[in-house]
């Protein structure tokens, strides 16, 4: 396990995470944390346990056991809207739009969890091409707006730590520069955010540090000024 990071506030802890989907045993203690205000990747090859991460700190694998902090919070063992009134959103990286709703209607289905979330209006101004499909059908949204909307969404709630699961997925560049643009407006804002991304070169753009992946543990952090001087290691991990 790399050495902690000094963080000014730790929001997210978690130690010995493992998980499980039926018999498979998916995370091995997973080791991690994140500071207010900071912008946090999960690096590594595909089925080594990143979005279980996700999953698991917001209650929705299988089993799960270990601990997950939140504000000095434990929530293993709260169910998943629990989890979700507590602060987390969780952005998944299917979207989940609803086909057959509007954006608005969309925008206005999770609940706000606590005060302090973005406005309708704010989010248009976030994601402007939403506005010009407010009224359409999710079935009849680009890739792009989809994603656009699956993050608003969240927005809405008061959530003031989004957990990211591939963003820029499938998106034309122009679209990941604008996911891109979003993401360090939302820091801006002092939104808390972990992000699951295959795109390595993204991450680079929007994140302070990475954690990396392997077989359900971490087994190295790298801050996101020590990128050049980690590259040929990262390169090793990541198989890029």
């Amino acid at each position: 396990m790399p050495e902690a990071p000094i963080l000014a506030k730790t929001l997210l802890q978690v130690r010995g995470l493992e998980a499980w989907y039926g018999e498979s045993h998916i995370l091995h203690g997973m080791d991690f944390d994140v500071g207010e205000g900071e912008v946090v990747t999960l690096l590594g090859r595909n089925g080594v346990g990143k979005t279980t991460t996700l999953r698991a700190i917001m209650g929705i694998v299988g089993k799960r056991r270990g601990s997950v902090t939140f504000e000095g919070r434990e929530v293993v063992g709260l169910s998943s809207d629990k989890v979700a009134r507590a602060g987390i959103a969780y952005c998944p990286e299917e979207r989940g739009i609803f086909a057959s709703l509007s954006v608005e209607e969309n925008l206005f289905l999770p609940p706000v969890v606590r005060p302090g979330g973005m406005t309708v209006e704010e989010i248009y101004r976030l994601f402007p091409n939403l506005l010009e499909r407010r009224a359409s059908p999710g079935t009849k949204l680009s890739g792009g707006e989809q994603q656009m909307l699956a993050i608003g969404r969240i927005l809405r709630t008061g959530a003031r730590f989004l957990l990211l699961d591939e963003p820029t997925e499938g998106l034309a560049p122009v679209i990941v520069q604008q996911i891109g643009q979003v993401i360090r407006s939302l820091k801006e804002k002092g939104l808390t955010i972990l992000l699951v991304e295959q795109n390595f070169h993204f991450a680079a753009t929007v994140a302070d540090r990475h954690y990396v992946v392997e077989h359900g543990r971490v087994i190295d952090m790298i801050r996101n000024q020590d990128l050049k001087a980690n590259e040929t290691k990262l390169h090793e991990y990541l198989g890029v």
